[in-house]
């Protein structure tokens, strides 16, 4: 249910870049989730078309760039991506880690006739 929360939040950012641009007509949303934030994008979709009702952004599209996890170890300062349930470094076996990706949560761009 979170997912409402923050499509509302994504969707004030959009209407108010529209409007800054003078915009008719919002077509297409592009966003950046990360695999660790527990997001659904098919939600993010659906909580979108309710929203857009009725507005300039009614019926646009979301694309959505899913970033996996990322870390670095702090032990040998390799980077990788984190595996499922394998939060271990896959070059050392060191468990001391700094995630460097993966909880992104933003609005790339917006496409506007």
């Amino acid at each position: 249910m979170h997912e409402l929360a923050i499509t509302q939040s994504m969707f004030d950012i959009v209407l108010k870049q529209a409007e800054r641009s003078k915009a008719k007509k919002v077509t297409k949303i592009n966003l950046v989730i990360g695999e660790m934030t527990g997001v659904v994008s098919d939600c993010i979709q659906f909580y979108m078309d309710f929203l857009s009702k009725g507005t300039v952004a009614e019926g646009v599209a979301v694309s959505v760039i899913s970033v996996p996890p990322t870390a670095k170890c702090l032990t040998c300062s390799k980077a990788f991506t984190v595996k499922e349930l394998e939060w271990t470094c896959p070059h050392c076996g060191g468990a001391s880690l700094e995630i460097t990706g993966g909880k992104e949560l933003f609005v790339e761009s917006i496409e506007v006739d």
